[in-house]
């Protein structure tokens, strides 16, 4: 209940009384006295005041991006018959001193707001409260501390880039779209063919013409919708990562999720932690990715081969997006072997440079390999490289070339095809 200021001052009061006795100076008696009669009038007066507050704490918002502003907003409401006293609020937050609000008195019934920034600098979750009320005398020798609300939980996601999704591949791809159905449905966007006219179907869609030369009722059909599927692998093993080269290869994954689920393709998040998402698409899904990579750290556990089996065993087709940071020559070599299960791989590799500025840029990693250096950031060395330009039928164009600092050269054209995909017709 004593503060620390309340604890010193009353030993300088027996200090002074004991300096009485011991010089028999009455005066020092006196301002002993006066100083423990202080303390215990503030100690008492400050636990029977009572208080009826009505606290309410808010993030705005709970979730964000990393570098994205959330603040919190506090509302004190004096739900008692007289004047509130003077109020000190502080609302705890993890890694930092938290936050303190003073809130003057308040009369019956009026209330008052405060807000205050969080820091959203790094991904993580942030753990804000609980929030505490002190009341305290004029002096500042005793205090009262009640708890007016419990702790609260600010999720903060890996920085996004703005990214070009990955061209869309066609193949064997047995849960993603096909480049042309199967089998005729029922509904879609492009004209694909005519078919007789089945009991259901909507009359508008009659086309008149061939009806009349087959003397049959014909439908226009028209081509089902699209759906891509892509596969995110993050290295989060802490043999072939740092602190700063984890961080940039979770915000290159997050982005990468992120753009695919903007063209609405199935995606999947593969770690080597042993975490597996599964191929979904919409908002929760997307969501629940970010937040495993808003919490994830390095891990010691070595399931780099377990997930390439899991991978290699897998149902084929779809886009694999392999993002590392220090893996050696070999283990890319073995990744570079699940390029036939896909229809298209692209391994991005984070030089030393790219997080440590006095590191000179290092030589390619490989064919096949994008490179990713310190003369350029990831968004801009994806997105000139796989920055897609329409055919005029509305397929996908091999992406020009980049420089040898970005992307491994030597690689042929085959091979291009193969990272980036086959052009759909």
């Amino acid at each position: 209940m004593l503060t620390a200021q309340g604890r010193l001052t009353l030993l300088a009061a027996f200090g002074l009384l004991v300096a009485g006795r011991l010089f028999g100076t009455v005066e020092l008696y006196v301002l002993g006295a006066v100083l423990v009669v202080l303390v215990l009038i503030t100690a008492v007066g400050v636990s029977l005041t009572r208080i009826r507050i009505d606290v309410s704490r808010e993030l705005h918002p709970p979730r964000v991006h990393a570098g994205t502003p959330s603040r919190v907003e506090v509302k004190v409401q004096n739900q008692g018959s007289g004047r509130s006293p003077l109020l000190s609020l502080h609302d705890a937050v993890s890694g930092t001193r938290g936050a303190r609000l003073l809130v003057g008195p308040l009369s019956p019934g009026e209330s008052a707001r405060a807000a205050y920034r969080l820091p959203t600098d790094r991904r993580g979750i942030l753990t804000v409260g609980p929030l505490q009320v002190e009341l305290s005398d004029p002096f500042g020798l005793a205090r009262v501390t009640l708890t007016a609300s419990g702790a609260s939980d600010l999720t903060v996601y890996p920085r996004v880039d703005e990214l070009s999704p990955h061209p869309l591949t066609t193949g064997n791809d047995p849960l993603a779209g096909a480049e042309h159905p199967n089998s005729l449905g029922r509904g879609g966007e492009d004209f694909y063919a005519l078919r007789d006219y089945v009991v259901g179907d909507d009359l508008r869609r009659v086309h008149w013409p061939s009806t009349a030369r087959h003397d049959d009722l014909m439908v226009r059909q028209d081509e089902l919708p699209w759906q891509g599927r892509s596969t995110v692998l993050v290295d989060v093993r802490s043999s072939t990562n740092t602190a700063e080269s984890l961080e940039l290869v979770i915000s290159a994954a997050a982005s990468l999720v992120a753009s695919s689920a903007r063209r609405q393709d199935l995606v999947r998040l593969v770690s080597t932690d042993g975490a597996d998402s599964g191929f979904a698409a919409g908002h929760a899904h997307v969501e629940a990715i970010m937040e495993h990579l808003a919490s994830v750290e390095a891990t010691n556990e070595a399931a780099f081969q377990r997930v390439l089996d899991r991978l290699a065993r897998g149902a084929p087709g779809g886009a694999l997006v392999v993002v590392v940071a220090l893996a050696p020559p070999a283990e890319l070599e073995r990744l570079a072997r699940l390029r036939p299960r896909f229809g298209a791989l692209t391994i991005v590799a984070f030089d030393r440079s790219s997080w440590d500025r006095s590191a000179a840029p290092g030589p390619p990693r490989g064919r096949g390999v994008m490179t990713i250096t310190g003369e350029a950031t990831f968004a801009d060395t994806w997105n000139r490289t796989v920055q897609p330009s329409r055919r005029s039928q509305g397929g996908w164009r091999r992406p020009a070339p980049v420089s040898s600092a970005a992307v491994a050269a030597g690689a042929e054209d085959a091979d291009d095809d193969d990272r980036w995909g086959r052009s759909r017709r």
